[in-house]
């Protein structure tokens, strides 16, 4: 009888929905876990489905208990089941007592307000780890998607918004930026992929700024893109000679600050001069608006949010499909 049930504890039975429901982790995680880390190793229908079993549900909440308690994936992906259990009672044990932040577990229909706001008052009391703790959660219960519009990209207007309007510090401002950053980066190398078209991001010369630029290559890897992330504050030349290298098809670029600046100008002009015809320039952020007439000047997509980004990836990988044909 026992080995009846175990046979079905580890008959791969549950198809990908099934299990995001149970633990709360996002499918899009799910993807990305197994292929980064190995975490799981499901087997597949006759029709192409993930399919998993009872004991790899086991598994995730597991590896969910302990990345709410501030371990990282790659820390807990490879660990025997006895070692993951012993290592999230060890961090149980220890925060016993200790004031929990939010609950574990959320639902749809408010989760996104309240991780947002619970990572702006992080950052309000100077505190990294709780800001750290929070988006890791958010990033297990929430699409990759979903992740970017509702959490991320409206806690960057914030900062920006604050930040303009003297609501918070410098101290603020670095002290969120260093824990987005990594967040950011970590999703994006989640997601990466190596066959979908490429994309280059990045910021022009005198634009330091560059959260802006790591979101949309976030946005990107959701959408299937091979993201080429090139860091801040790059001239027109080098942008033009990466994208030539890597035969990229697109140049995403993030204006934050300075408004309104002539050098800016010239560097977007500089870039669309320099770069292939056909490959595409798109740009956002709190700035851009400052820089519409050369952005119309230069063919330039001009982007408001996030969610306008999947439009304008869709119109390129549509465009560059019709010049291969």
């Amino acid at each position: 009888m026992e080995s009846g049930n175990g046979d079905r504890h580890h008959a791969k039975r549950h198809p990908i929905r099934v299990v995001s429901r149970r633990t709360g982790i996002s499918r899009d995680l799910l993807r990305a876990w197994e292929m980064r880390y190995g975490l799981l190793e499901p087997e597949r229908s006759d029709g192409g489905q993930r399919l998993y079993s009872d004991a790899d549900i086991e598994r995730l909440r597991l590896v969910q208990r302990a990345l709410q308690a501030g371990r990282r994936i790659g820390q807990v992906a490879g660990l025997a089941e006895a070692d993951l259990e012993r290592l999230v009672a060890e961090d149980e044990e220890a925060r016993r007592g200790e004031p929990e932040a939010a609950p574990a577990r959320a639902r749809p229909e408010w989760e996104h307000q309240r991780y947002l706001d619970a990572c702006i008052a992080a950052v309000q009391q100077f505190d990294d780890r709780r800001l750290e703790r929070e988006l890791s959660r958010a990033g297990i219960a929430l699409e990759a998607r979903d992740l970017l519009d509702h959490v991320l990209a409206p806690l960057l207007i914030w900062l920006g918004e604050g930040w303009v309007a003297g609501r918070i510090t410098p101290g603020h401002e670095r002290l969120a930026t260093a824990v987005i950053r990594r967040q950011l980066n970590e999703l994006t190398s989640m997601l990466h992929v190596e066959d979908g078209p490429v994309m280059v991001t990045t910021t022009p010369s005198g634009q330091r700024h560059e959260l802006g630029a790591m979101l949309a290559a976030a946005a990107a890897a959701t959408e299937g893109w091979h993201v080429i992330y090139l860091g801040a504050e790059l001239p027109a030349e080098s942008i033009a000679k990466a994208t030539v290298a890597t035969g990229a098809r697109a140049v995403a670029l993030s204006l934050i600050y300075p408004p309104d600046d002539d050098a800016s100008r010239s560097e977007l002009r500089e870039l669309r001069r320099l770069l292939p015809a056909g490959t595409e320039i798109i740009v956002g952020g709190r700035a851009s608006g400052s820089y519409a007439t050369v952005l119309e000047e230069i063919g330039a997509i001009w982007l408001s949010e996030t969610a306008s980004m999947r439009s304008a990836l869709d119109l390129v990988r549509i465009s560059g499909s019709d010049e291969d044909q």
